[in-house]
């Protein structure tokens, strides 16, 4: 990519958080400059040595456009691409797209299909419109709705129809119950906070069965990138996000399933499916999708010869979209530390899959990129050398006081 007109072209990420940070990675080997916007200098991808970094206030419901609008008006003129890391940023761009269109490189699809999607519930329903196999599900909005979960066959998982921060301070991600009267009395809890909850049959299967499809639909239509992962463990297990993650070259199929599922609903833009493979039946199901942005995990798929986030950039610019290496390289893992640290001392399992002769990457430490990694570690040695300090002091008080 070196020396073409599109990269002297900015690409401005939205989200400085591991995910943010893969993104920046991906796009800064292909030299393409980059700029990372959030509201705090303390995030990894504000430690790394590529790319520029705005940081912005947090003060109101607007503030990351206000933030885009006065990067956009340094550019003279040009129009960066944009890629969203973030939820909310989502939301937010998507509302006021028209504010930002002559400002941003930037595909999404309609309004109403983006938030279909970005709903629990609206997903639901368009993945049985479309004839996919989703499990069964039960949307409570009231109290009164909550004996409709008898008709469900636990073991069961609540979770919250859309993201809510005050859900967020109280619950969980997601539960795992094993009888309807467990979903029921939880429900209840959650209500009085969220009046949004979905409940759903589980698919029974471990952390490694869960897979994912991560893609770029371009905007008129075509499938820019597309990547097939799997989990090996994720945090919390069994109901929480991403800890480690390896390519799936033995579930192609969800590549064309997923594609076929974006382009019936009209998705463009970032967007990925979360599978769970049936351990009784081997059926995958549809769990959920990704819209908009890109996910926790999008740098796997760069470590094994699928660079979607540049797939995007040159989509966005009019550029040729660069095939796919068919060079063979050792299988890359890619892992979050902390989280496959926690999930592995949690986890039951004696022997998680494990792809072989794989190569783990870390999602913060590189050895050409350290200070993701590097400063949050030191900052943990401070941390520890301050209690071992403070409790000296206070045995040493305590001595005194006693003589």
């Amino acid at each position: 990519m070196n020396g073409e007109a599109g990269s002297r072209v900015p690409a401005v990420i939205v989200g400085a958080g591991v995910n943010g940070l893969g993104v920046l990675r991906s796009l800064a080997a292909a030299h393409v400059p980059c700029i990372v916007v959030d509201t705090s200098a303390a995030l990894p991808a504000m430690r790394s040595r590529f790319g520029r970094k705005h940081v912005y206030r947090d003060d109101g419901a607007d503030a990351v456009i206000r933030a885009l609008e006065q990067i956009a008006a340094d550019m003279r003129g040009e129009r960066p691409a944009l890629v969203l890391t973030q939820e909310h940023a989502v939301t937010h761009v998507s509302r006021q797209r028209e504010r930002l269109q002559d400002l941003y490189r930037f595909t999404l699809p309609a309004h109403d299909v983006l938030t279909a999607l970005m709903h629990k519930e609206g997903f639901y329903k368009l993945a049985l419109a479309a004839g996919a196999s989703i499990p069964r599900s039960c949307h409570i909005t009231t109290t009164a709705q909550i004996d409709a979960l008898a008709a469900l066959q636990p073991p069961l998982v609540v979770k919250p129809g859309v993201r809510d921060r005050a859900y967020a301070a109280r619950f969980r991600k997601a539960y795992r119950v094993e009888s309807v009267g467990e979903a029921q009395t939880l429900v209840q809890r959650i209500l009085p906070i969220l009046a949004d909850v979905v409940v759903q049959e589980w698919i029974e299967g471990a952390d490694s069965d869960i897979y994912f499809c991560l893609q770029y639909v371009a905007a008129e239509g075509e499938t820019a990138a597309s990547f097939v992962g799997r989990k090996i463990r994720s945090w919390p297990p069994q109901v929480g996000g991403t800890a480690c993650c390896a390519p799936a070259p033995d579930a192609k199929v969800l590549s064309a399933r997923t594609t076929a599922f974006f382009a019936h609903v009209g998705m463009r833009g970032f967007a990925s499916m979360e599978y769970k493979r049936d351990v009784r039946s081997g059926e995958f199901f549809m769990v959920e999708p990704t819209i908009g942005r890109t996910d926790h995990q999008e740098e796997v798929a760069t470590l094994n010869g699928v660079n979607i986030p540049l797939a995007a950039y040159r989509a966005e610019l009019g550029l040729a979209i660069a095939p796919v290496s068919s060079s063979k390289k050792p299988v890359c893992v890619w892992r979050d530390r902390a989280a496959d640290q926690q999930s592995a001392a949690r986890s039951t399992s004696v022997a998680p899959w494990q792809p072989p002769q794989a190569r783990i990457v870390d999602s913060l430490w590189r050895v050409a990129d350290p200070m993701p990694a590097v400063v949050p570690f030191v900052s943990r040695l401070k941390r520890r050398a301050h209690r071992i300090m403070r409790a000296g002091r206070n045995t040493a008080s305590s001595s005194k006081t006693k003589s």
